[in-house]
């Protein structure tokens, strides 16, 4: 069958919504990076959640979606916190010393984290070319972060953003077993909502307060955090939600590799964020590797059930996952 043939919706609909998802979510790394520039990393995710959450809540609930229930706030704390506290606040701190490229790149190996905890789990072990995707993977992230010519990359960093992922991917698998509302829009602004709110207390925990003067925040700062907002986090997961409803999940799935390529090319011309050799062979090795895993899952399930990013891989064992992923 023609991919078109597939689509419920006019190609170049499809088209224009995936090269948003494309564009805005491989954009949001560069958006943290100038975000952080004036305010801190955490109370700046925490904002951005809240008020996001706060928008797509009120949206979602006026066009007659169902009060949610205690047990669902309580799931959407969970996952939030996983998702948004453990996940993307990991990424934006460890912008303040890995390059938005870099840590785009990292973050794209979260669906070999998914790979390895479902096989912890369920003892089962994956096919061939999963296996070969997860071996790829690592492969390029060592190739990536090894000590070497060039920039060296802070291990801080690095190991910041390895446990974010692995918190995203724990996340995204935990959110399979909690009780959540039917309506994605809904459960994903309770996670905003619920993550929000722990970036910021973690930030007021971790002291990013002391010497903070709100007057200081520039003009780019400002609009970078307004750009997370509307275009990061409403406009880019209006258009996911809409392309699992008329896509095939393998096409939304691209995004997964596509958004890296977009963060790291932007890193480059907007922040002069250095292009070497050694980062494009790395970022070939890893997308290949999460090439095949992505071609390897079942292709009529539905992707995963939370995205940013900032960044979540569609999971073709789960239901229509709302799209925190763009890492960011």
């Amino acid at each position: 069958m023609k991919l078109s043939q597939s689509l419920k919706a006019p190609v170049l609909q499809v088209a224009l919504a995936l090269g948003a998802v494309y564009v805005l979510w491989g954009s949001t790394y560069l958006a943290m990076a100038i975000a952080i520039e004036t305010i801190p990393p955490l109370l700046m995710a925490g904002v951005r959640y809240l008020i996001a959450g706060s928008l797509l809540y009120g949206w979602t609930r006026a066009r007659g979606a169902a009060r949610p229930t205690a047990v669902h706030w309580r799931s959407a704390l969970l996952i939030g916190g996983f998702l948004l506290l453990g996940g993307n606040g990991g990424v934006v701190w460890s912008e303040q010393r890995v390059d938005s490229g870099v840590a785009a790149l990292l973050v794209s190996t979260m669906p070999l984290w998914m790979v390895v905890l479902e096989w912890l789990r369920t003892r089962t072990r994956p096919s061939g070319q999963v296996l070969a995707g997860v071996g790829l993977g690592f492969a390029g992230l060592v190739l990536l972060v090894r000590p070497g010519a060039g920039k060296a990359i802070d291990p801080v960093g690095v190991g910041v953003l390895l446990l974010a992922t692995l918190s995203w991917a724990w996340g995204s698998l935990r959110s399979r077993r909690v009780a959540l509302p039917d309506s994605p829009f809904l459960a994903t602004a309770m996670e905003m909502l619920g993550g929000g709110a722990l970036l910021l207390l973690a930030g007021l925990a971790t002291g990013e307060t002391a010497g903070f003067h709100p007057a200081a925040v520039t003009l780019r700062s400002t609009l970078a955090l307004g750009y997370l907002i509307t275009f990061g986090a409403l406009v880019g997961f209006t258009a996911y939600v809409w392309l699992l409803r008329v896509a095939p999940p393998v096409l939304v799935s691209t995004y997964a590799y596509v958004n890296p390529i977009v963060a790291v090319f932007l890193g480059w011309l907007v922040l002069s964020e250095p292009l070497t050799g050694r980062t494009l062979l790395a970022a070939g090795v890893i997308l290949t590797g999460v090439v095949l895993i992505t071609l390897a899952r079942r292709p009529e399930a539905s992707p995963a059930r939370l995205p940013t990013p900032e960044p979540v891989e569609p999971d073709a064992d789960l239901e229509c996952a709302p799209a925190l992923r763009e890492a960011s």
